[in-house]
């Protein structure tokens, strides 16, 4: 049996990597899968691998209105959600001494905001029951140099599953957060870099992670499955990481 059959589904930032990777698991598992983005391109490509009459919608996290008119436009099509993917976000790497307000009210916009309104905004539109899932990182516990803004803004969701649980338990919605450590993605290769500094990085990256390699957006997508069906019913405001052993260092 399916394990999300007859379910709606919505993936923020659905429409790449980790995204898209759950949001093609969840409508092979049954579920009616709505996604949003930014880039109306890469939308239609990702409707496309997703399949299953699946549809996306162009939204921005970051502009509160615009995440009302999604779920206004999953209610039409799908009607109430069951589980919600809040899974939008970005990151700037800089210093401290270099990083600019444009780059921390960007990051705080799309990471925090953007994740605090788009559960709240959800709100009419969920029904009883369901499971929310927010995306965090396993560096919401590490400090890296270059990263101060985007752990913080990870460490902030974290926080949010925790207290949205409590507001939430008497509609019997869980909150949990799901951490991936580095996965490869082609977060990589977003701000420019080139192919020879992309390979640099993930060769850098899974050298010091214990399992000594990458994660695969295959292998996270099943830990938002886990985490939007009923096998992890009795998890509330928890964290599931996926991180090749990074937080034990």
């Amino acid at each position: 049996m399916k394990k999300l059959a007859n379910k709606v589904a919505v993936v923020t930032g659905g429409n790449s990597g980790i995204g898209l990777s759950t949001a093609i698991l969840f409508a092979e598992q049954g579920a009616n899968v709505a996604i949003t983005g930014r880039n109306p391109i890469s939308l239609d490509r990702a409707v496309e691998a997703i399949g299953h009459g699946a549809v996306g919608i162009v939204s921005d996290v970051s502009d509160v209105n615009n995440i009302t008119k999604a779920y206004e436009k999953v209610s039409e099509v799908f009607g109430k959600i069951d589980v919600l993917v809040v899974n939008a976000g970005v990151n700037h790497a800089g210093p401290l001494a270099d990083y600019t307000e444009e780059q921390f009210d960007q990051i705080s916009d799309i990471n925090f905001k953007g994740a605090f309104f788009s559960v709240q905004r959800a709100l009419p539109y969920l029904n009883d029951g369901a499971s929310i899932i927010l995306t965090s990182s396993a560096v919401n516990e590490k400090g890296f140099s270059n990263g101060a803004a985007y752990s913080a803004t990870k460490a902030a969701v974290r926080s949010l599953a925790r207290s949205f649980s409590t507001e939430l338990m008497d509609r019997n919605i869980r909150v949990n957060v799901l951490s991936p450590g580095a996965i490869d993605t082609p977060f990589f290769g977003r701000g420019g870099a080139s192919q020879e500094e992309v390979d640099g990085t993930k060769e850098y990256m899974a050298s010091i992670i214990p399992a000594k390699r990458l994660g695969t957006v295959e292998e996270v997508a099943e830990g938002f499955l886990y985490l939007a069906s009923d096998a992890s019913k009795y998890m509330v405001g928890s964290e599931l990481v996926m991180d090749g052993g990074v937080k034990t260092l």
